[in-house]
């Protein structure tokens, strides 16, 4: 039998008033309960910490060493059960992130939390948005940011933001304007399945493209930036990924007639997860830098 909080709780009681009627009062128990509470005490450390003496409980050599002992761990746990009740600045959380926004949006908010609340860490977890969905399925992080669909009974989802995706390429000579099916022949480089980038893309020219050509598929959007330099293909990409190379004349934005394509950002968690105090005010820093990242903010 394993000793438990409440024992030591009622062991520490009866030490300090000596008699079952007032700790019984104090503690709202019934004197029974608190002796069966002392015997199952005695029964794990295998000694009787008490010598019954005058219908009272006087402690033994062996009770006043377990006492001197178990007192100071007891209030020090206490004072961490306090501690962690009361403040939401201090221990760690999980986060994981598809990749778009974990490499362009998520270390801002990472790195601008931690800085301001030195005691809480943030164990930063990266994968496509299938995989992310099956971390938080799995209980593996307690927050994820995702785009593209989230469609799990077990996992719940609030919309953080909206980003653009947009055709981009090397080749000055895609620039010109023109509708999506004159390119679906040209080369294409996209993500892997299961990203949500690829997955809104597709979805968004299935009605205009019969047969796209895709000749490459990439886990990572850095890796299809450095694709894209050779000019001979192209690719589908979220603005804010982009947003750099399009400025410096890198790569171009592809004019292409009728063509929008929007996604959502999503944040999702496990439908029974408990929101600490700690959750609850990173997810709405989060939350709050996203917003303000894609506004330009």
């Amino acid at each position: 039998m394993n000793i438990t909080l409440r024992q030591i709780e009622i062991f520490l009681n009866v030490v300090e008033k000596g008699h079952l009627t007032q700790v019984s009062k104090d503690m709202d128990l019934s004197q029974s309960a608190i002796s069966m509470s002392i015997k199952e005490l005695e029964t794990s450390i295998g000694r009787p910490l008490f010598d019954r003496i005058n219908k009272r409980l006087v402690l033994n050599e062996v009770g006043r060493a377990f006492h001197k002992e178990i007192k100071p761990l007891y209030k020090k746990t206490l004072d961490i059960q306090t501690e962690f009740q009361n403040t939401p600045n201090k221990g760690i959380i999980r986060v994981g992130a598809s990749t778009t926004l974990v490499d362009y949006i998520m270390p801002q908010i990472v790195c601008k939390y931690m800085n301001s609340y030195p005691e809480v860490r943030i164990s930063l977890k990266n994968g496509n948005t299938k995989s992310i969905i099956e971390m938080v399925r799995e209980g593996l992080i307690d927050v994820g940011f995702v785009e593209g669909s989230v469609n799990d009974p077990e996992v719940l989802k609030e919309k953080v933001g909206v980003d653009e995706l947009i055709v981009v390429t090397a080749n000055e000579a895609f620039t010109k304007s023109c509708f999506i099916d004159s390119l679906a022949s040209e080369r294409w480089v996209l993500r892997e399945q299961g990203s949500g980038t690829r997955d809104v893309f597709l979805n968004c020219i299935k009605d205009k493209v019969d047969s796209l050509n895709i000749f490459l598929e990439l886990g990572h959007t850095e890796s299809i930036k450095n694709v894209l330099q050779n000019k001979n293909c192209l690719s589908c990409l979220s603005k804010i990924a982009v947003e750099n190379e399009l400025k410096d004349g890198k790569l171009y934005k592809v004019d292409v007639k009728k063509f929008e394509c929007h996604r959502e950002f999503y944040m999702i968690y496990h439908k029974n997860k408990f929101h600490s105090g700690l959750f609850d005010k990173f997810t709405f820093f989060a939350k709050k830098m996203i917003t303000q990242i894609l506004e330009g903010k």
